[in-house]
């Protein structure tokens, strides 16, 4: 059986999901089967536009800090969110959305991103891929 990665993505802040993708596509890189659980405000990035539009976590300054960000980013070459979601896909890697997420913040399968998704669960779904798993991280 391969090694794996389990990530649950709770948050949706623009610098916690480039490291839950970096996270995600080393380990894919070094030849580990992955799955991301997105819950929460997390699973928002997995709406239709909604990838690159989370605030930083911390020093955000009312979008000033986010743009900051983005221009050092661009500056110094880094992957876009989009660019790394798709290197994730290409290589192999798991999105899990969770459903109890979308029903309690009225998310219909329509709102999202349909063709990242591999599958919808619950809690079990979850700790079923964790039980699997070498490296669990919540992100």
């Amino acid at each position: 059986m391969a090694e794996k990665t389990t990530i649950i993505v709770h948050s949706g802040d623009l610098d916690k999901m480039y490291s839950a993708l970096i996270v995600a596509n080393g380990s894919l890189a070094m030849g580990m089967e992955v799955s991301l659980y997105f819950t929460f405000w997390g699973l928002l990035r997995l709406k239709k536009g909604g990838l690159e539009k989370g605030p930083l976590s911390k020093m955000n300054f009312l979008g000033l800090g986010r743009m900051m960000i983005k221009s050092r980013m661009k500056k110094n070459n880094v992957a876009s969110l989009e660019r790394l979601m798709s290197d994730f896909k290409e290589l192999g890697g798991k999105i899990i959305a969770c459903e109890m997420t979308m029903e309690i913040m009225g998310v219909k399968k329509s709102d999202l991103m349909e063709e990242l998704i591999d599958e919808y669960g619950a809690v079990g779904t979850y700790i079923q891929e964790a039980r699997e798993s070498t490296i669990t991280l919540l992100i």
